[in-house]
């Protein structure tokens, strides 16, 4: 596959036997998110209802293009059947950092789940980035809007 304007390079670094043998990869030709694996030490680990586990991955990146960063999402599946989500919602992983991507899973569930050694646990998406110029300001333009918060669109 010859580079286009929409790929970019990213160095990947593997930390575990298991993340080199399975590799980072996509799903599918078509799919944005790369797989991301639990590399635990031991068969499995379960995640109580409610619980929170720190999951390793084997696996450090360099994004080498620049105001790009990594993002790591729930897996769809996992999230609608099991109730396994990313804790914080979305992870970030800044161009700057260099260790081990370790996702956290929230159990949202009901009940206890558990989770295999290889198995597919979050996705990794890459993404444009910006840091604002902070610009103090005394006033702010006027929208239809204006500070409406939640539920203030005026939209049914």
């Amino acid at each position: 596959m010859q580079p286009s304007p929409f790929h970019l390079t990213v160095k990947v670094k593997y930390l575990r036997q298991l993340a080199e043998e399975s590799g980072l990869a996509y799903a599918t030709p078509s799919s944005v998110g790369l797989d991301l694996r639990a590399c635990l030490d031991a068969p499995e680990a379960l995640v109580e209802p409610g619980g929170r586990l720190a999951v390793p991955t084997g696996v450090a990146i360099e994004i080498v293009e620049p105001n790009v960063a990594g993002f790591v999402f729930s897996r769809s599946g996992l999230g609608a059947k099991d109730g396994l989500t990313v804790a914080q919602g979305v992870g970030v992983i800044d161009p700057d950092y260099r260790g081990e991507i370790v996702v956290w899973l929230l159990n949202t569930s009901g009940e206890v789940r558990r989770i295999e050694r290889g198995q597919r646990i979050a996705q990794l998406v890459f993404l444009p980035c910006f840091q604002a110029r902070i610009l103090p300001a005394r006033d702010l333009s006027e929208t239809d809007r204006g500070a409406g918060g939640f539920g203030h669109t005026g939209h049914k």
